[in-house]
This record gives structure tokens, sequence and C-alpha cells, in this order.
């Protein structure tokens, strides 16, 4: 950490100071033709604006490797402006230090370029014949302190265009001459050093490992574009291409290095890290990327173009850039962050959209493409659980066409309850990441509370339309029964009561006429006492007298002792004795009743069976038989299920009809005994 920042401390002054002082003399100061400042704007301005950036934020050798590289790049450039401007220094005594300066420092900017190359993106390299390598790289630096002892005459930097041939060099020590040739043939010429740092770095990209492969190939490629551009602009013409691809390749650096810490986590910065750091000076790099691709065409330029073109060129690039501008920044910001602008307007947009939705299967739709919309997936479906759990084999809302396996899925919990699950494809784009996972599990958490009232709400009408149902086949059940009893009495009862008032009118008139006799009367008696006794069966069929007198079991079995086939009546001791309330009793004993009627006129059973039992606050009926079965059940509007179905739901119980093993059928009916509110069974 101290290392770093006080490297940033002493290279920062040094680079920054240099390259204004090339800007200001070649720009401003000695403006007249050709100013030169391709290189200092294009070249060493984004190296340098990166490699002190990269101090800030990693201290990883390659970070060291690349500010060393700028700033040196930045003294050699401005040693080489104050040669030109001031030719006249040549001639002072010590001017053989201060090219001994500029030697130093582009010794300095090669070897730390190629060390970087060679060891990035860690500065750290797995053989130890490449680390050998590399530390060779490093003694071209030693070029100026050995011309300055060993060569008679000043060595100059070769781009500067004077040679230094006539001009002595009063430090070099007499005894040490016949080492000059040896110094220029073996550590001034930079060849050697080349080809050792791109002989290691094309090493580690074609027979790395595969790791080290994909971190370093985007930067072999950009420093292979670079070494074309170099070799052409140095060997061929001036031509305007040479330097487009020279500088783009120079800008190009900093740009594949960033990628490398995006993408692979190059110098040391942690996954953790990359977001912090990026958003602290994601703008400046930007504005520095902006501007020089703004001043570019002009500074290449300068000598073609007036001074109104360069500016009319500069501010039509400046507008016309300014949408690339937007782009690399919302780039930045997705690289780094993930999606995570589109996530928030995700989890924003959730609430309005899940409240616009009524319907369960719109609701399920839009939330479907909103969490494909947030997490750019491919697809998305949702399955709704029913409530034993499992999930329907169809799902309710789909977007995006289905395709594969799902890459990531959520369940849709509420409480203690599996409402459904959320299944997301493939995403367009890479993986899924821990923050985009988390995301889902914050829709699915929240989403599920929407399904859950909508499916609350679907329920609650579904019992709704059944109630309503129930009551329609409740007063129509009551109508049926009315009329039964109207003509009960109409064709029984009233008939018998005609027939006696007949009978007593023919009785009233012999008795004036003294023809009555007592068996006439007797007959009349007769018919009177069958009358009652109709009476009495038809109150009978309505509510049995021993249903009130000796309770449930005892009145069921009276009513099933001439069942026409084999019954088995059970019932518990405690069964036997307790009374339930009365429309619990009459409910279970018209149960009963109409179970065993089914039973005898459907099933063609040859043995049947009551079952009374208590459970958990209910009274648990079973009736049983071995007969055909009911087979695949169909709910009717009307029959006997229905009406039990009726009678049982008014009482807020359960009815549950299925087969037998090998056959027969059982009817389950629960009926709650304990009320809750009331204090009583």
């Amino acid at each position: 950490m101290l290392r770093r920042w006080g490297l940033l401390a002493a290279l920062a002054p040094i680079g920054v100071a240099s390259l204004l002082y090339v800007v200001i003399v070649r720009g401003f100061v000695d403006s007249a033709g050709d100013h030169h400042l391709g290189w200092p704007l294009l070249g060493v301005l984004p190296t340098l604006v990166f490699g002190l950036w990269l101090l800030t934020v990693s201290s990883a050798r390659s970070a060291v490797f690349i500010a060393v590289a700028a700033t040196s790049m930045a003294v050699g450039s401005a040693c080489e402006t104050i040669v030109l401007t001031n030719v006249g220094l040549i001639q002072e005594p010590w001017f053989p230090l201060f090219s001994m300066i500029g030697l130093t420092a582009d010794a300095v900017s090669t070897a730390a370029f190629l060390a970087m190359f060679a060891t990035y993106p860690t500065g750290t390299l797995e053989r130890r014949w490449q680390r050998i390598a590399v530390a060779l790289i490093w003694v071209p630096v030693a070029v100026g302190p050995l011309t300055l002892l060993t060569t008679p005459h000043v060595v100059m930097q070769p781009y500067i265009g004077i040679s230094g041939d006539a001009l002595p060099n009063q430090f070099a020590l007499p005894w040490l001459e016949w080492a000059a040739p040896a110094v220029h043939y073996l550590i001034h010429q930079p060849w050697p050093s080349v080809v050792l740092g791109l002989g290691v770095l094309y090493s580690r990209a074609i027979f790395g490992d595969p790791e080290v492969r994909a971190r370093m190939r985007v930067m072999t490629w950009v420093v292979t574009v670079s070494l074309v551009g170099f070799v052409l602009w140095t060997v061929t013409p001036p031509v305007w291409i040479t330097s487009v691809v020279v500088f783009a390749s120079l800008i190009a650096m900093p740009l594949a290095a960033i990628h490398g810490i995006f993408r692979y986590g190059a110098f040391d910065i942690a996954p953790g890290d990359r977001a912090r750091f990026v958003a602290r000076s994601s703008s400046l790099l930007i504005t520095v990327l902006y501007g020089i691709g703004v001043a570019t065409p002009a500074v290449l330029l300068a000598d073609r173009l007036p001074v109104v073109g360069a500016v009319l060129l500069t501010t039509l690039l400046a507008v016309c850039l300014l949408p690339v501008r937007g782009w690399l920044q919302r780039w930045i910001h997705r690289t780094v962050f993930g999606d995570r602008d589109r996530q928030l307007s995700l989890l924003s947009e959730l609430g309005s959209r899940l409240e616009q939705s009524v319907e369960p299967g719109d609701l399920l739709t839009r939330l479907a493409t909103a969490v494909r919309d947030g997490l750019d997936a491919s697809w998305v479906r949702i399955f709704l659980a029913g409530p034993d759990g499992k999930l329907a084999p169809a799902p309710v809302g789909v977007a995006g066409d289905v395709k594969g396996e799902a890459a990531a899925s959520c369940d849709l919990d509420r409480a203690d309850e599996k409402l459904g699950r959320i299944e997301v494809g493939p995403r367009r784009r890479g993986d899924y990441s821990e923050a985009e996972n988390a995301l889902l599990r914050t829709v699915a958490a929240q989403a599920a509370a929407a399904v859950a009232n909508v499916r609350l709400s679907a329920q609650l009408a579904q019992q709704l339309e059944d109630l309503t149902e129930s009551r329609e086949r409740l007063v129509a059940a009551q109508d049926d029964e009315r009329k039964r009893l109207e003509r009960d009495l109409h064709d029984g009862i009233q008939q018998n009561v005609v027939a006696q008032i007949a009978g007593l009118r023919l009785a009233r008139n012999r008795l004036h006429r003294g023809e009555l006799t007592a068996d006439e009367l007797a007959g009349l008696q007769e018919q009177a006492r069958e009358t009652l006794t109709d009476l009495r069966e038809l109150a009978h069929g309505i509510h049995p007298p021993v249903l009130s007198d000796n309770g449930l079991v005892a009145a069921i079995e009276s009513s099933v002792s001439r069942f026409p086939i084999p019954l088995r009546m059970e019932a518990e001791g405690a069964i036997r004795a307790e009374r339930f309330p009365e429309d619990v009793e009459t409910t279970a004993y018209y149960v009963v009743r109409e179970a065993l009627a089914n039973t005898a006129k459907h099933a063609g059973a040859a043995h049947a069976s009551v079952e009374l039992a208590r459970n958990n606050g209910s009274l648990r009926i079973v009736i049983s038989d071995d007969g055909c079965g009911i087979g695949t059940l169909v709910p009717r509007p009307r029959g006997g299920l229905a009406n039990i179905r009726d009678r049982v739901a008014a009482l807020r119980g359960t009815v549950d009809v299925f087969g037998n093993e090998p056959s027969g059928t059982t009817v389950l009916v629960q009926l709650p005994v304990e009320r809750k509110g009331t204090g009583h069974e």
C-alpha cells in the first residue's frame, strides 16, 4: 500500500510536468508548422493517465510497470522537446548528463513496457526461464550511465535527428573507452530486449495454461497490432494510415487492460473491488478517451488544416461522438455492475405491473415478462402449485420461446405454503451472477404475496359460485320436497279424508232413515285410524322421532334395519352415548340414508357398512360397499351426491368419494362438531 502510494507521489509530478511542458511548448510556444503533438497527446497521455490510475487501485507489479513506462515516455518526450527547441544546449558542458537522462528514460520506458507485456496481467511468471528473460530485459537501462562513462562523444536519442559524434563527452573515462563498442552493440541496441519480451509474451499466450491464455488473449492481439504499426512507422515512408494504426494501438492498450480487469481480475484487482474502483474513476477515463477521440484528427492533420478547419472538425467530432461516450458509459456500468439499472427498473416497475393485473393468468404473464426483461433471460415460465404443493404440469405465465432446460429457478413461497415456481432460461449474454440470482429471489418474494392474494380471490370467487349453486339446489330440493309432500297428501291422505267425509255423509243419511249399523261406524273408525297411521309415517319421513329421542346411532340403526342387503353398523361406545347438535345429527342421518339408498339402487353390492367415529373435533362417517364402484366421478348439479355435498357444505364439512380395492365405493364425510366462537360442541 505504502509502496504504490509512494511511487504515485514520485511518478505523477514527473510525468504530468513533463507532459505539460511538451504540450505547452509544442502547442503554444513553438506552434509554427508541424508541432508533433500526436505522440504526446495520443501516445503518452492515455498511457500516463491509465498508469497513474492503476497505482491508485492496485499494487501489482504490472501496474508499476505501466506507470513507470508512461512516466518515462513523458520524460523522454520532454527531453526531446528541450533539445529541439533549444539546440544551443548541446554546446553546454553538462549536456552529456542531460542526454544520459533522455537515453535512460527511453530505455526504462522500453524495458517497462516489455516487462508488462511479458508478465501481464499479474506481474508474475510461471517458469524460471521466463523470469530470467524478463530480468535481462532491464539490461539496456544501464545504457545511459555506461555510454556516459565509456563513449568519448555524446550519444543522442536516435529519433531527435541530431548526431552527437562531434560533441565531446568530458565525463568519459579514458581507461574505459575500450568498452564503448560493446556498450553500443550489446546494450544500446533495443532488439535483444524486444525479442526476449515478445518471446515470453507469445510463449505464454500460445503455450501457457488455459487460464493464462484466456487472460492474455486481448492484450496479445493489441501488442501484435501495435508492433506491426511501429515496424511500418519505422521502416516505411511517413503515411497517415501507419500513424493512425500506431496511435490507435496505443489507445487500445489501456482499453485492453481495463477489459482484463473487468473480465479476469487483471492487476490483482479482486472482483469485489472492481465496481468500487471503476465507479470512482470511470468518468475520468471516459472523459480522457472522449477528449482523445475528439482531438485526434485535428492533431494528426494540424499541418494540413487551417485553424478554422481544425476547430470545425473538432466541434463536429465532439457532437458526433457524444452517443459513443454515452454508450461507453453504459457499457462500463453494465460490465461492472451487470444490469443493475435495468434490474432496479424491474423492481420499481414490478409493483405497478402486478397492481394492474386482476386475473391470475394475466398477472403471471406480466410477471414472467418483467423477470425476462430484468434479467435479460431468453425465456421465463411460471408454474402454480396445487393444495398439496405439487406443481401443475403446464405453466400459467410464459414469456419468450421456451427452449431447453431452465438455468435458474426460484419457488414462490408464502409462509409455509408453496404457491408455485419461477423457472428462468439461459441468459442471452453470459451467465447469471450471484446478484441476479438474489434479484430473482427478491422478485419471487414480492410476487408471492400478489399471487397469493389473487389466488385467494379466485378461490373466494369459486366458493361464492359454489355457494350460489348450492343455494339454488337447496331451493330446488325444497321445492321438490314440497311438491312430493303435496302429491303424497293429495294422492294419499287427502283422498282418504275425502272418502271418510263421503262415508260420514252416507252414514248421516242412513242414520236419518234408521238404517245405520254398528259395522258401518266401525269401518269409518278403521279408516280414520289408517289415515292417522299415514300421517304418522309421513311425519316420520320428515324427521324421525327416534332421532330426537334416542340419538344418531339409534336412528341410523332403526332406519337401516330393513335395508335389502347385509349391512354392518359400527360405532364407538362414546358415540352411542353422545348427543350432537341437532343440525349435525339431522345432516348425518340423511347423509347415511342417501348414501345407502344410492348403494341399494346403483352399486349392486353384496355387503355394505356404516362406521361412525370421532376424529379431531369432527364426526367421521364412512359408508362403503363392495359393489361395482363409481368409476370416474363426474360432478352433477343434482342427484344423491349433490344432495350430500350440499348438506355437508352447509355445516362446513367435507365429502370425499373414492373407490375401494378391488371394487366398491367409499363415501367419507367429516362434519365439524366443535364450533369456533360458540363455546360448545
